[in-house]
């Protein structure tokens, strides 16, 4: 690499924004550009293996019409969540920081850090099966390790880097998950009829399966439409509204329609869940190429995701502020711990967890956008991510995360009746929209931002902290 090539690298590098909004100069990405990067999150085969596990456990029709739901309700919150980070340069660590408080949204930013990382896990594992389905002399812990820090130099260099990465591997993409159509539609059915009519034994179209199926949905929209703020961020204005449809809705329409679809098709067809083993059992030695592929694309834009978020986490509540370097590699580092630990082990429950405290954030960031600064003009129509000018809590956004997230949980375990078990994300977000309007109309917006007089008052006391102790003079009588 040249010298030039190298100085533009470490240049792009300090793009990314961390810590405060990006600067109308630097928002200059077309909206082609930055869907593809977050086209790297919808071609990730997680997809085929809920697509997969839905079909087979509850049956295809059920899967299909859950994919449809999917679709609709995170393309809506994404689009939304987009156009609001395109509009305001920050994404939602930062949005939250005015509605939550600026220590309120560091739990947000744990919340959000943690969700990348673990499914940076559940990703690496995916591949690492795969791998290990055909090279299985090679220990499982040598090929966690390798590939669980493989992800670190991909993202050394920020969204640019990440640009070029999805952009040139994407056609590859597609010419692997055609031959594996083309040779999965040769290989002899295990179900005879069309896939769409599978249905288990005892189950049927609707009811308590419908309802699993969408709850195991729930546990990825929260995630895919929140992604989408690190990346339209830097989208450029002539682009915004154009930008934030396709940012918000191509994606979820592949993932969940496309990937989401094959999953079905493949595991009907297979009478096999787990991608890992039905790709390299299509495909070979090329099923594992197109499986690392895949899973390399996913994973550095969760490790990207997971190092911004921890960066405003340790910047907000400790005031530790290292580049973003040293979080991708301790984000790269938990997850390898994670995969090592057998994190696949505990697959539902942290995907039930992680849709309600995901989709109760996602609702309160656009209740509170579209709802009460809009329509209630409570609360200041622009965002504020200086710690100077904001209140460390807001309970406009901390109680509604809190208590929807708590009773979300509980339902989701089954301790509120098997209707709000199988719709305890859906049950949170709602519940957390109601209570972001209600606490916004009774506090009247008076935790937003603080107001001119009390930022004087602060800095006066900083000043005089800072500067050194002095006697006064006693005057001589």
């Amino acid at each position: 690499m040249s010298v030039d090539q190298t100085k533009g690298l470490q240049e792009e590098e300090k793009d990314d924004y961390t810590f405060d909004k990006v600067p109308a100069e630097k928002r200059n990405m077309g909206w082609f550009s930055v869907t593809n990067i977050t086209f790297g999150i919808a071609t990730a085969i997680f997809y085929f293996q809920t697509g997969s596990v839905m079909a087979l456990q509850y049956g295809a029709m059920n899967a299909i019409i859950s994919a449809i739901y999917a679709i609709v309700i995170a393309g809506i919150l994404g689009t939304v969540i987009a156009y609001l980070s395109a509009k305001s340069g920050m994404n939602v660590n930062l949005m939250s920081r005015q509605g939550f408080g600026y220590i309120g949204a560091s739990l947000t930013s744990l919340i959000y850090a943690s969700n990348f990382i673990m499914y940076c896990a559940f990703e690496g594992m995916i591949l690492v099966s795969a791998v290990h389905a055909f090279f299985p002399a090679i220990p499982l812990w040598l090929l966690i390790i390798v590939f669980g820090s493989i992800v670190i130099p991909l993202n050394w260099f920020g969204i640019k880097q990440l640009d070029k990465l999805q952009k040139w591997s994407l056609p590859i993409f597609f010419i692997f998950l055609i031959a594996i159509i083309i040779v999965a539609a040769n290989i002899p059915s295990q179900f005879d009829g069309h896939f769409w009519t599978y249905m288990p034994e005892g189950v049927q179209i609707g009811g308590t399966g419908l309802l699993l199926c969408i709850g195991m949905q729930h546990g990825i929209m929260g995630l895919t439409a929140l992604i989408a703020s690190d990346y339209a961020r830097f989208l450029k204005p002539k682009d915004i509204k154009l930008g934030s449809i396709m940012i918000g809705f191509i994606p979820q329409i592949f993932c969940f329609g496309v990937m989401g679809l094959l999953g079905i098709w493949f595991g009907v067809r297979l009478a096999e869940s787990n991608p890992g083993v039905y790709i390299v059992t299509i495909l070979g030695l090329g099923g594992v190429a197109f499986t690392l592929l895949t899973q390399l694309r996913i994973n550095v834009t969760n490790i990207y995701s997971a190092s911004l978020s921890l960066s405003n986490f340790f910047e907000n509540v400790f005031h530790f502020k290292p580049d973003r370097h040293f979080w991708v590699v301790v984000s790269a580092v938990v997850s390898i711990a994670l995969m090592l630990g057998g994190i696949l082990d505990y697959l539902g429950s942290a995907m039930t967890f992680q849709g309600v405290l995901l989709m109760a954030w996602a609702a309160i960031l656009v209740t509170d956008a579209l709802v009460v600064k809009k329509l209630l003009k409570i609360g200041p129509k622009e965002y504020e991510a200086r710690q100077e000018k904001l209140y460390k809590w807001n309970p406009v956004g901390v109680a509604p995360l809190i208590i929807s997230s708590v009773l979300g949980t509980i339902a989701g375990l089954g301790y509120m009746g098997t209707f709000l078990q199988n719709t305890a994300t859906f049950f949170a977000a709602i519940l957390a929209s109601f209570l972001t309007v209600a606490i916004a109309v009774y506090t009247k917006g008076r935790y937003y931002s603080k107001a001119p007089e009390e930022i004087k008052v602060k800095r006066k006391k900083e000043k005089e902290r800072k500067s050194p102790t002095f006697t006064k003079e006693i005057p001589v009588e």
